[in-house]
């Protein structure tokens, strides 16, 4: 894996590239203090996973990350910070990284977490070859599930999903479930896609958070706009209207923990036709 280090600390920077290159499969193509600079660069160069810090002089690592996502969204992110507020950790989630690194440095977290970035990096690969393999043999796509898709494709627009990783794997799964007529508790992911179930739990992992953010626009367009008869639909089909209540409050301040959400219930809510009505 190609790694791009970025730190206004120039001792994290060598710290970093140091645990990093002690594995001789990873190589440090570049790193930089100067956080405008590593934009540029990562522009222009082969990087998989980029280790960014969250606070620093001039950009912010969520800042940055939301510029070189608009470029390469390909790129995987790992951020660094000894911040704790929840919120900005929320913020950088949003963003598109992948895990926390925190502050002091801990070289057991520091390789755990690479690790797990690069088997994600591993899994997608594997996944986007399957999918082509898949689009190779079926050349004339089902009418049926083709609609579904993108009736989906309008619903998670509308909740604000699809910059998110994880949407590409909510379309893949819908059209699964309808090509073998199955809700998602009875898909069995592991053996139609050929993973094992600790890619699975990633992949998992990666639509959770983009329902999420799903669930936290939803609860935002209801709080404006309260009577809406469609956003209603959504809140019961996709998420169950006590979940989106709960995290309407939560954003309103009026309580402390936001609402849940339900893998079987988001993924059925997408097939059912009534979730479509809007």
């Amino acid at each position: 894996m190609k790694f791009y280090l970025v730190d206004d600390e120039q001792s994290i920077l060598y710290v970093l590239q140091n645990i990093i290159e002690q594995n001789f499969d990873d190589e440090v193509v570049g790193m930089s203090s100067d956080p405008q600079q590593a934009v540029n660069e990562i522009q222009l160069r082969d990087v998989d996973i980029v280790l960014v810090d969250l606070l620093m002089p001039e950009m912010s690592g969520i800042e940055l990350i939301q510029t070189i996502k608009n470029v390469k969204p390909q790129i995987r992110f790992i951020m660094i910070s000894k911040v704790q507020d929840g919120d900005m950790r929320a913020k950088a989630y949003q963003a598109g990284i992948e895990f926390f690194i925190s502050k002091p440095l801990n070289i057991i977290e520091i390789k755990s977490v690479i690790k797990k970035v690069e088997q994600n990096v591993q899994m997608a690969a594997q996944l986007s070859s399957i999918s082509a393999m898949v689009n190779k043999f079926n050349t004339q796509p089902d009418p049926q599930s083709q609609s579904v898709t993108d009736q989906a494709t309008t619903i998670l627009k509308a909740l604000g999903m699809s910059s998110e990783r994880g949407t590409s794997d909510i379309l893949h799964v819908v059209k699964l479930m309808k090509i073998h007529h199955l809700n998602y508790r009875s898909l069995d992911l592991v053996k139609i896609l050929g993973i094992s179930n600790h890619e699975k739990k990633i992949m998992e992992q990666r639509m959770r958070r983009a329902i999420k953010v799903g669930l936290v626009n939803l609860s935002n367009q209801l709080i404006d706009n309260p009577y809406d008869e469609g956003l209603s639909n959504h809140a019961n089909n996709l998420f169950g209207y006590e979940n989106v209540h709960a995290q309407m409050l939560h954003q309103q301040g009026k309580q402390l923990t936001g609402g849940r959400i339900t893998l079987q219930k988001f993924m059925d809510g997408l097939i059912d036709e009534e979730s479509f009505h809007d």
